[in-house]
């Protein structure tokens, strides 16, 4: 059972004043609080969260992580985000430590992990990559390091690789929303497989339908739909939008997936960002996995744009990796020999860094269109 507390001012709630006049009794399935979603495809909701629903995940992710009386983690992510929230209130509920960072810096947050024997980290796919891209990293010891969780987008596997390689520390992968108290599926640590975001976990059920909402066969791609016992009952004032989502007593998550024999679930893309080039769907997810393979690129991101020709066309927008030399011809080029020809970018922009939100997540909808001009013109 859960109580909010009414206070008449502040100075009451803290002791100084007068004492609390009333205290309203609240159940498990009231809302604990309204965080609003990241808005990457689009304007920002506010989910409302229950007080069951945030404890059933803080349980479910205490179990999977190992937070315990030993743990020690550094929160680099924002508390305003679910994930950076919900990843703080796991190493505390357990009785562990946190190093609070007021802006993720790489080269600072190693020396932290280094200096406090952090046991337990958590970031988004761009903390990641910067962690790596700091030059000489071995010279911090983080021996401690046991275990990360990767969340807020899909991880690179080049990137995965490189860091366990570099570090010695196991990457978790998992996948949760705003709406979802940031879990739904999870990774085993001892069957873990790379490149997948897990198995549906904490009493979670998921499927992957197609546009009718029938279930798809394993490996063919379908939108991920859910529910569980962590999942918001809607959006705060936006019965519109909580209708549109809930959809047949299932959320619909707009993320492209496919699951395997094992039933691991591998996210493909967002449903808004798919490209459709000449009636051949094109994913960015599969083109920015093989930009991350090339040993000059820091960071990449996939956006179409509309084509009179072919309906939709590829653009890339890369951010190059220290002193590094590649032009945007030359990535095109890389690009081409590894995908289908209806897949490689038709314009490519070098930029100092691809724009991101205040969580780290690389925003596609503020990103700027490469002109011809970046490539020397759009070839078919």
């Amino acid at each position: 059972m859960c109580f909010v507390v009414r206070p008449e001012s502040f100075d009451a709630a803290l002791g100084f004043g007068e004492p609390v006049r009333e205290v309203t009794e609240r159940g498990g399935g009231d809302a604990a609080m309204i965080i609003y979603t990241s808005g990457t495809t689009g304007s920002p909701k506010g989910a409302a969260l229950t007080h069951a629903g945030l404890a059933a995940m803080l349980d479910t992710a205490s179990e999977l992580v190992g937070f315990d009386e030993g743990s020690i983690s550094l929160a680099a992510l924002p508390l305003f985000h679910i994930f950076g929230m919900q990843y703080l209130n796991g190493t505390l509920r357990a009785g562990g430590l946190t190093t609070l960072m007021a802006r993720f810096d790489a080269e600072q947050a190693l020396s932290v992990m280094a200096r406090d024997r952090v046991t337990i980290f958590a970031g988004v796919p761009t903390m990641f990559t910067a962690l790596l891209s700091v030059p000489e990293p071995s010279r911090f010891d983080l021996a401690s390091l046991t275990v990360c969780v990767s969340g807020g987008a899909s991880l690179p596997l080049e990137v995965l690789r490189s860091f366990e390689e570099e570090f010695g520390a196991s990457i978790l992968e998992g996948y949760g929303l705003t709406e979802t108290s940031a879990l739904g599926a999870f990774n085993p640590r001892d069957r873990r497989k790379a490149g997948s975001v897990g198995l549906p976990v904490g009493g979670a059920e998921i499927r992957i339908v197609d546009k009718d909402g029938m279930d798809v066969s394993p490996g063919t791609r379908g939108e991920l739909v859910l529910r569980a016992p962590f999942l918001t009952p809607g959006y705060w004032q936006r019965p519109e939008a909580t209708a549109e989502a809930m959809r047949g007593g299932w959320f619909h998550t707009g993320d492209i997936a496919t699951a395997d024999e094992d039933g691991y679930l591998y996210i493909v893309d967002r449903m808004k960002d798919l490209i459709i080039r000449g009636g051949y769907n094109v994913y960015p997810r599969e083109i920015e996995e093989v930009l991350y393979e090339h040993p000059g690129v820091r960071e990449a991101a996939v956006i179409g744009f509309a084509c009179p020709l072919l309906g939709g066309e590829i653009a890339v927008v890369v951010a190059i990796d220290g002193d590094a030399r590649v032009t945007g011809d030359e990535l095109r080029e890389y690009v081409k020999e590894r995908v289908a020809a209806y897949k490689y970018p038709r314009r490519v922009a070098i930029v100092d860094e691809v724009p991101k939100g205040p969580t780290g997540k690389i925003l596609k909808r503020l990103i700027e269109l490469p002109s011809q001009a970046d490539t020397g013109g759009v070839s078919a």
